[in-house]
């Protein structure tokens, strides 16, 4: 579990595209994931094509303040469960903004240093996703994954996830996906042994 958790991490590091396993809130779904300081229309489209998800931005609470970005349900009553803020455009340089270089361009733009609410319109074709503030360790979920992967690559602190769904339409497990995981060389990240890595280090 190691080595294949390490070759997910140099993976993130280089670029490529992951596969998030162990969501233990939304009942085992899995996610393509790329970090978003490496996001390309080429990984939107295939995020699109492969993973037929919502297309999100996993931001920490810190840029998502910086972007005048909150919670869409902030309360308890009629919970999902998902972390979503508005939907979100970039403010300029997009057409329609669902192509997968406008929304290559969104996510580039709200994760750009200094980057504020100024640069961006609502709604849009990209779904921020706004994690808990302890990461994984306070929510196994792979909103906060993504992010705590990207930390750990070295790879920023966002990361675009897509939910995979199997050809049938049903939302997709690890068994449903070999051939996808084989044809394209993706490592897989189980936010178990991730959790496991970061306890590890704080101990």
């Amino acid at each position: 579990m190691s080595a294949e958790f390490d070759a997910a991490l140099e993976a993130i590091a280089a670029g490529r595209m992951v596969v998030i396993s162990g969501d233990r809130l939304r009942g085992g779904d899995i996610d393509l994931m790329i970090a978003a300081k490496h996001v390309t229309p080429e990984a939107i489209n295939f995020m699109a094509t492969h993973g037929r998800g919502l297309i999100c931005l996993s931001v920490t609470p810190e840029r998502a303040e910086r972007l005048g970005l909150t919670l869409v349900n902030p309360g308890t009553a009629r919970q999902t469960g998902r972390p979503f803020a508005r939907s979100i455009e970039a403010a300029h340089g997009v057409s329609t903004g669902i192509s997968a270089a406008d929304r290559a361009h969104t996510v580039s733009v709200a994760i750009a240093e200094g980057a504020t609410n100024a640069d961006i319109h609502s709604p849009g074709h990209v779904f921020p996703l706004i994690a808990r503030p302890g990461g994984v360790l306070e929510r196994a979920a792979a909103c906060e994954a993504s992010i705590d992967l990207a930390r750990a690559a070295g790879a920023g602190d966002a990361a675009v996830i897509c939910s995979i769904m199997r050809d049938d339409g049903e939302m997709a497990r690890l068994d449903d996906i070999g051939d996808l995981i084989a044809a394209h060389d993706l490592a897989v990240a189980d936010i178990g042994a991730l959790i496991a890595r970061l306890e590890g280090a704080e101990a």
